[in-house]
C-alpha cells in the first residue's frame, strides 16, 4: 500500500511540477509575446501590401484616364485648328504632325534579319577552340 501512495504522489508531483514550469517560465511568456508581435507585424505587412497594390492600381487607372483625356483634347485642338484656320500652311500648324491616330504595336513591321549589332560569327571568349593541327 505504501508503494501505491508513493506512486500516486510521484504522478501528482510530476503534474504539479509541469504546471509550475509551464506557467512560471518567463522564457515561455517572452516567446508567446514575441510570437503575438510577429503575427501582428505579419498582418500589418499584408495590409500594407494590399494598400500598395490598390494604390498602384488606382494610379494606373488615373494615368490611363489622363492620357485618354489628353489625347482627346489634342485631337480636338488639331481638328479645330484645321477648321478655324484653313488658310494656315500645314508646316506652321503646331498640331499637323499628330493629326492621325498613333500606331499600335500590332502594326509594327518585323523582319527575319538579326539586329544590326548582331555579330555574324563567334568572337572573343565564345569562339570555339580550333584544332591544334590547323
Amino acid at each position: 500500500m505504501t508503494w501505491e501512495y508513493a506512486l500516486i504522489g510521484l504522478v501528482i508531483g510530476f503534474i504539479i511540477g509541469a504546471l509550475a514550469v509551464r506557467f512560471g517560465s518567463t522564457k515561455l511568456r517572452q516567446q508567446n509575446a514575441e510570437q503575438a508581435e510577429l503575427e501582428k507585424n505579419r498582418a500589418e505587412l499584408e495590409e500594407y501590401r494590399k494598400e500598395l497594390v490598390s494604390h498602384f492600381a488606382r494610379s494606373a487607372e488615373l494615368l490611363d484616364n489622363m492620357a485618354r483625356d489628353y489625347r482627346q483634347l489634342y485631337q480636338h485642338m488639331a481638328k479645330s485648328s484645321n477648321e478655324l484656320m484653313p488658310d494656315m500652311p500645314m508646316q506652321e500648324n503646331p498640331f499637323n504632325y499628330r493629326l492621325s491616330e498613333p500606331k499600335t504595336d500590332n502594326q509594327k513591321v518585323t523582319s527575319d534579319r538579326p539586329p544590326r549589332d548582331y555579330s555574324e560569327g563567334a568572337s572573343g571568349l565564345f569562339r570555339p577552340i580550333q584544332n591544334q593541327k590547323q
